[in-house]
C-alpha cells in the first residue's frame, strides 16, 4: 500500500510538473488587466491626465500611454503580429485627453489579445532574442510585458491618490 502511495505522488508531481500555461490562461490574465486598468482610466478625473507629481515624471496620461507603447512592442515581438503603432509612438501623442488616452490604451489591449489568440502552446516554447539582446521563450517575453504593465498601472496608484482620487480595488483574480 505504501508503494503504491509513493507511486501515486510521483506520477502527480510529474503530471503537475509537466502542466503548461496555455494562450487561453494567458488571455485570460490579459483581459483581467485590461478590466483593470479601464478602472484606473476611469477613476483618474480629466484634469488629471496632465499631472505629473514632479516636472520630470511622466504624466498620468503619458504614464498610460507608456504602458501601451511597451505592450505593443513585446507582445509584436513575441507574436510576430505587427504592431499598428510602430514603437514608442504613443507617448508622443498631442492629444492627451481622458478620452482619448482610454481609447488607445483599450485598443492596446485589444491588440495584445487578439494577438496571443493568434499563438499556439508550442509557439509559447520558443525562442526570441527580445530587443537584438535577451534569449527568451515567447511565454517569458509575454510575461515581462505583462509584469512591465502591472508596474507601470502600479506606478499611476500614486497618481490618483495625488489627485484626491481613490484608486480602483485590487483585482488579483
Amino acid at each position: 500500500m505504501k508503494s503504491i502511495i509513493t507511486i501515486c505522488l510521483l506520477l502527480g508531481s510529474t503530471i503537475f510538473s509537466q502542466a503548461q500555461t496555455t494562450t487561453n490562461d494567458i488571455v485570460k490574465e490579459w483581459e483581467r488587466a485590461k478590466a483593470y486598468t479601464k478602472e484606473y482610466l476611469d477613476a483618474m478625473p480629466e484634469s488629471g491626465y496632465a499631472f505629473k507629481p514632479t516636472p520630470e515624471m511622466r504624466s498620468f496620461a503619458e504614464q498610460m500611454l507608456h504602458l501601451t507603447d511597451t505592450d505593443y512592442a513585446f507582445v509584436s515581438a513575441a507574436t510576430g503580429v505587427k504592431s499598428p503603432e510602430g514603437v514608442a509612438g504613443l507617448e508622443k501623442s498631442a492629444d492627451k485627453s481622458k478620452a482619448n488616452v482610454s481609447k488607445l490604451v483599450l485598443e492596446g489591449y485589444d491588440y495584445v489579445i487578439a494577438a496571443i489568440k493568434t499563438m499556439t502552446p508550442a509557439q509559447l516554447n520558443e525562442h526570441i532574442k527580445l530587443f537584438g539582446r535577451f534569449d527568451l521563450t515567447k511565454e517569458m517575453v509575454l510575461q515581462k510585458s505583462f509584469e512591465h504593465q502591472t508596474h507601470q498601472r502600479g506606478q499611476s496608484t500614486v497618481y490618483l491618490r495625488l489627485a484626491g482620487v481613490k484608486p480602483p480595488q485590487e483585482k488579483l483574480f
